[in-house]
């Protein structure tokens, strides 16, 4: 055998984001060499795995799709002698996947893996950021480990475990007059125009608290992207709702905005683990739900205002 483990994970890395271009930067390696890589590999095996765009990417041939897939089952095979090794020698090492909600990744991914990496060396954790909708077909599907996500919509078959409380706040800008208020409800916010994180399940969750008080909202604008809504928050185009507590009250363009208590009683979002409940966890699985269990709580949460805290502030 003629090519290593290594040129197989560049080019699932390639072959699953269709650019070289975005294969290194999902996995932190030169486009150069994973274009070696895929050609080194085109050339051992004597077939093409690639059809090369002008300007526009890759597309996997018919043979490079079944390449593709026994790739994967290769790599995973190859990390499953990790997790053997772990369980006959009580070491935690191998490769985990985590998966984690987008609106929460900036803030706890980094802390929370690199204190997992640095309690035990012989792991290694590969991200993945999505939306609630995608990290559960990834569990569904084995692409992923373990989710670090909200208890929204979990179906038959997962585990949640919840880790801390987030109810939702309105944000607005520092020049809004709800800034200077305490708390607002949400018939005060029926007339102001709304800026809509859009992303599937969690948009259902927002619009859900009005449809509950029989309110309908004025949408002024969507975006799937968190910080496009604070920009536009800040800037003053209208108010958003969130769940997330980020310690900077900054938008990426300087500007600050504001959280404000939504007065009355709602369902919060509830921050855990999702795992599949039918398959045998790994040590190192369970090493890092128990890491995540000592990380996330009320009290404290990775790069945000932990909401025991914010309530004591909010008295004080």
């Amino acid at each position: 055998m003629r090519y290593t483990l290594r040129q197989l994970e560049y080019f699932i890395a390639a072959g699953e984001t269709g650019s070289i271009t975005l294969a290194s930067e999902r996995i932190s390696i030169s486009q150069p060499s994973i274009s070696t890589a895929i050609s080194h590999l085109e050339q051992e095996l004597g077939v093409q795995l690639f059809v090369r765009h002008h300007a526009q990417g890759l597309s996997l041939t018919p043979v490079g799709r079944k390449l593709l897939a026994e790739a994967k089952h290769l790599i995973e095979q190859a990390e499953g002698l990790y997790a053997v090794a772990s369980e006959a020698t009580d070491q935690v090492r191998g490769q985990l996947s985590v998966g984690c909600m987008v609106t929460l990744a900036p803030m706890i991914l980094p802390e929370l893996s690199h204190g997992f990496t640095t309690a035990y060396p012989g792991a290694q954790i590969r991200h993945v950021e999505a939306n609630q909708e995608r990290l559960l077909d990834g569990l569904r599907r084995a692409e992923i480990d373990i989710a670090v996500t909200y208890d929204l919509q979990i179906p038959d078959g997962v585990t949640f475990t919840p880790l801390a409380s987030l109810p939702p706040h309105v944000v607005v800008s520092e020049a809004h007059p709800f800034a200077r208020l305490s708390a607002v409800s949400l018939k005060d916010l029926a007339d102001e125009p709304l800026i809509l994180l859009d992303l599937p399940i969690s948009s259902e969750y927002f619009l859900a608290l009005f449809l509950q008080e029989g309110i309908q909202p004025r949408i002024h604008s969507r975006s799937a992207y968190q910080e496009v809504v604070r920009t536009m928050v800040a800037n003053g185009y209208g108010y958003t709702l969130a769940n997330v507590r980020p310690r900077s009250d900054i938008a990426l363009d300087g500007r600050r905005v504001v959280r404000v208590r939504i007065a009355g009683e709602h369902r919060p979002m509830v921050v855990g683990t999702a795992t599949v409940s039918q398959f045998k966890k790994s040590r190192l699985l369970q090493s890092f739900e128990a890491h995540c269990r000592s990380f996330i709580s009320d009290a404290y949460i990775p790069g945000m205002v932990a909401p025991a805290i914010d309530r004591r502030t909010r008295r004080t």
